[in-house]
């Protein structure tokens, strides 16, 4: 498919836009999925396309944490690599089952999680005991919601940073953080698997990249200048919109 100079700079605005909601609380494909289809693209060309710019936005957020020292990569590579290998492995799968299950109990999860935040105002605002070994969120969360990227995907970021929060204690910038590192290992597992089995409308995957790339970052220092309050109500209304989407919008 073609597409005129003015179509690929409106992609790249819709991408910027979308990687900077993205960085703070997930979602971004809720923006650009829709409009990649809107377009006539068939759905599995969209969904691989839209995985080129995630990846791209997830690394720009994930860097400028790494950056900052929100997130120290000699702490954290165990559960990228298994948070890549969970992704991958749900990639595979999904050629060969369906995912019709997952878009009856994601939403219930998604609004109750809502919920509780709602419930629970100053969840988030300073770390806290942690319910869950390291260890464990290593070899059973980690790879379990990066098998969930790959395998259906809505809401990865709302599920890594609730994981980071309510079961290791994280306050609410550091499991952002640590969310989007993980994040972006999940969308690169995917997004190899989608290069390796073409798919990808690469001028507009491109324009969405380099749209990605600047929302990216730009969404990670509105989340650490903001604060906790800032990625709460993002992070409700992003989870609510996926649980709406899915319910009453997904075939």
């Amino acid at each position: 498919m073609e597409f005129s100079a003015e179509l690929l700079l409106l992609f790249f605005l819709i991408a910027m836009l979308a990687g900077c909601i993205d960085a703070i609380a997930g979602g971004g494909g809720l923006i650009t999925l829709p409009a990649l289809l809107a377009l006539g693209i068939p759905p599995a060309a969209a969904i691989a396309t839209n995985k080129l710019g995630a990846a791209a936005g997830s690394f720009s957020s994930a860097l400028y944490f790494v950056r900052i020292r929100e997130v120290h990569l000699g702490r954290v590579w165990p559960m990228m690599l298994t948070t890549f290998i969970g992704s991958l492995t749900g990639a595979l799968v999904l050629t060969r089952i369906d995912n019709s299950l997952l878009k009856s109990v994601i939403p219930i999860l998604l609004i109750a999680f809502s919920i509780y935040f709602l419930l629970s105002p100053r969840l988030g605002e300073a770390d806290k005991k942690q319910l869950l070994s390291p260890a464990y969120y290593l070899l059973l969360i980690a790879p379990a919601i990066g098998f969930y990227d790959g395998f259906f995907g809505p809401g990865t970021g709302a599920f890594l940073s609730i994981g980071f929060v309510l079961l290791l204690g994280y306050n609410m910038i550091k499991a952002t953080a640590h969310a989007k590192v993980l994040n972006f290992c999940s969308n690169l597992a995917a997004l190899l698997f989608f290069i390796l089995h073409g798919g990808i409308l690469w001028s507009i995957g491109l324009a969405m990249l380099a749209g990605q790339l600047l929302g990216g970052n730009l969404g990670a220092r509105m989340a650490v200048r903001s604060g906790h309050r800032l990625i709460r109500v993002v992070m409700i209304s992003v989870s609510l919109s996926i649980s709406i989407k899915i319910l009453f919008f997904d075939s």
